[in-house]
C-alpha cells in the first residue's frame, strides 16, 4: 500500500470514530437528563402530598415520620399554621392516624384553647378518632385553657386502655343556656375498659355561680344541728359571683367528672376544683384506682363531695389531698372492698359511709378500710350515717390511724340521719355490725364520739382501740361522748373515757330477715 493510500485510510477511521463518539455522548446526556427529570417529579409529588395532608406538628399529634430520628432534613419546607376557623367546621385530617400515631391532640381537631371559644366539638372529634386505636392518648396540652360544655365520652365502641392526658386547663360553661334545664354530669365517661385520666392539668367546674344562685336550697348536714355557738355570731359569708348574662343557673347542679359502668378506671395527677356539686364520682365500676389527685373547693361550697363511690367494687384511693364543702370521700350503697389510705382531708365533712337507706331503700356495704388519714378543720372525722326506714347491712369496717386536728365530731355513727329540719320516726333500719376504730388521735372542738344507733336494730361488734381525743375550745359548746344502743368492746382505755359503750351484745336484738341481709 502507498503512503498516500495509508493516510486516506487513517483519516477515514478518525472521522468514523468521532461520529460514533458524538452519538454515544448525546445518548448518555439524554439518559441522564431523563433520570433527573423523573427525580424532580417524585420530589414535587411528595412535597405536594405533604402540603395537602400536613398539619402543625408543634401540636404534638399526627402521623409519625418513617425516617430515622437521627436523619435531619433542614431543607424541608416550613408549613404555615392553619388560619383560625370555627372549630365546629374543622374535621380531623383524613389520614391523622394512618397506622402510625397513637396520640391525638385536641388542637389538631380545631380546639383553640383560648378559654373564650367553645372547644367541645374538637374534644368530641378527638375522642371519636382515638377510640379507634387501642392504648391511644388524647392530649390536652399545657398552657391552654379549653372551654368545654357538657360532654359524654362513651366507650361503647372504643378500644381499651385509652389515656386522657390533661396537662392544660379545662373549664366549664357559666352560661345557663349550655346546661338546658339542668344536667347531672359535666364530663361523663361511660362503659370504658382500662381508661385513664392523668397529667398535671386542672379541671375547673367554676361552680361558684351555682352556689350563689342556690345557696338557700342546700340540705342540712345532720351534725350541724348539734352545733351551739358560744356567742351566737357564727355565719356563712356570702359568695359574690354571677353567671354569664346575669341569669340564674339551673336548679340541678352537675357532677364535674363521672365514671359509669367502667372496668379499671384510673384518675391520677390532676387537680379537680370548684365543681358545682360532687367533684369525682364512680357509679357501677370495678377496679377503681385514684391516686396523687388534688380536689379543691371552699369549705362552705354546698354538696361538693370530693370522691363519691356508688355500686362500685375493688376500689383503691391513696396519696391524695381532698378539700371541699361536703364529704371528702363518700361511700354509698353497693360498695365493697374499698381501701382508702394516705389521704389528707380538709376542709370538708370528713370520710363517710352513707347516707344509706333513704326512702326505705336497701343498702349493702362491706369490707371497707380507711387508714393513715390526716384531717384538719373538718366537721366530721370518720362517720357512718343511715336513714330511718331503710334495710340492709354495713359490715366489716376498719378506721385506723386517723390523725385529727380541730375536728368537730371525730367519730360518728348516726342511724337517725336527716337532712331536713325533722324526719318521721320509723322502726326499720340498716344494720351495722363489725365496726372497728383503732388509733384515732388528735383534737376535737364539739364532741369526741357520737354513737346514735337504732332502737330496734342496735349497732353490734363495735370495737375501740387507742382512742386519744383532746378538746379545743373554739366557737362551740363542748359535749361529752354520747352512745345510744351501741354494743361492743373497749380494747384499751380511751381519752376521754367512753363509758357509754355497752359491752357485749344486746339481750333482745331483733332477728334479721332476708330483707335485712345482703
Amino acid at each position: 500500500m502507498s503512503s498516500l493510500s495509508f493516510k486516506c485510510f487513517t483519516h477515514m477511521l478518525l472521522i468514523t470514530f468521532l461520529i460514533w463518539s458524538s452519538s454515544n455522548f448525546e445518548t448518555c446526556i439524554a439518559r441522564r437528563g431523563k433520570h433527573w427529570t423523573k427525580k424532580r417529579d417524585i420530589n414535587a409529588s411528595l412535597l405536594n402530598k405533604n402540603r395537602k395532608n400536613g398539619h402543625n406538628k408543634e401540636h404534638g399529634g399526627g402521623r409519625k415520620s418513617k425516617n430515622p430520628s437521627h436523619i435531619s432534613t433542614p431543607s424541608s419546607p416550613r408549613i404555615p399554621p392553619p388560619q383560625e376557623e370555627d372549630s365546629s367546621k374543622i374535621q380531623p385530617p383524613k389520614d391523622y392516624n394512618d397506622g402510625y400515631s397513637t396520640t391525638f391532640n385536641v388542637l389538631d381537631f380545631g380546639a383553640k384553647g383560648q378559654g373564650n371559644t367553645d372547644d367541645t366539638k374538637a374534644f368530641e372529634s378527638a375522642w371519636a378518632e382515638a377510640c379507634k386505636v387501642e392504648a391511644s392518648t388524647i392530649l390536652i396540652p399545657a398552657d391552654y385553657i379549653f372551654y368545654v360544655g357538657p360532654t359524654s365520652f362513651s366507650g361503647l365502641y372504643c378500644k381499651p386502655n385509652i389515656i386522657f392526658q390533661v396537662d392544660g386547663t379545662i373549664i366549664a360553661p357559666t352560661n345557663p343556656d349550655a346546661w338546658g334545664k339542668g344536667l347531672l354530669q359535666w364530663l361523663d365517661f361511660t362503659k370504658l375498659v382500662g381508661f385513664t385520666i392523668q397529667g398535671n392539668g386542672i379541671i375547673d367546674g367554676r361552680g361558684s355561680v351555682w352556689w350563689e344562685d342556690h345557696q338557700f336550697d342546700v340540705p342540712i348536714d345532720d351534725q350541724q344541728k348539734l352545733l351551739v355557738p358560744i356567742n351566737h355570731t357564727i355565719g356563712i359569708p356570702p359568695i359574690m359571683i354571677q353567671s354569664e348574662m346575669g341569669r340564674k343557673m339551673p336548679y340541678i347542679k352537675p357532677t364535674a367528672i363521672r365514671f359509669y359502668g367502667s372496668i379499671g378506671p384510673t384518675v391520677t395527677g390532676i387537680t379537680i376544683q370548684n365543681s358545682p356539686q360532687c367533684h369525682l364520682k364512680f357509679d357501677n365500676c370495678n377496679g377503681v384506682l385514684v391516686h396523687d389527685v388534688t380536689i379543691s373547693s371552699p369549705g362552705d361550697s354546698p354538696n361538693t363531695d370530693g370522691i363519691h363511690l356508688q355500686n362500685s367494687k375493688n376500689v383503691s384511693i391513696h396519696s391524695s389531698t381532698l378539700g371541699c364543702g361536703d364529704d371528702c370521700i363518700s361511700i354509698q350503697t353497693g360498695c365493697s372492698n374499698v381501701y382508702v389510705h394516705n389521704v389528707n382531708c380538709g376542709p370538708g365533712h370528713g370520710i363517710s359511709i352513707g347516707s344509706l337507706g333513704k326512702d326505705n331503700t336497701r343498702a349493702c356495704v362491706s369490707n371497707i378500710t380507711v387508714r393513715d388519714i390526716n384531717m384538719h378543720n373538718t366537721m366530721n372525722g370518720v362517720r357512718i350515717k343511715t336513714w330511718q326506714g331503710g334495710s340492709g347491712l354495713v359490715q366489716g369496717v376498719l378506721f385506723s390511724n386517723i390523725q385529727l386536728s380541730e375536728v368537730q365530731f371525730p367519730i360518728v355513727i348516726d342511724q337517725f340521719y336527716c337532712d331536713k329540719r325533722t324526719c318521721a320516726n320509723q322502726t326499720s333500719a340498716v344494720a351495722l355490725a363489725g365496726i372497728n376504730y383503732e388509733k384515732i388521735t388528735g383534737t376535737y372542738t364539739v364532741k369526741p364520739v357520737h354513737f346514735a344507733c337504732s332502737d330496734s336494730l342496735p349497732c353490734v361488734d363495735v370495737s375501740l382501740t387507742t382512742i386519744e381525743l383532746k378538746p379545743v375550745q373554739e366557737q362551740y359548746h363542748l359535749y361529752d361522748p354520747f352512745c345510744w344502743k351501741t354494743y361492743g368492746e373497749l380494747k384499751t382505755t380511751t381519752v376521754p373515757p367512753i363509758a357509754c359503750l355497752q359491752i357485749g351484745k344486746p339481750s333482745r336484738n331483733r332477728i334479721q330477715t332476708n330483707h335485712d341481709l345482703c
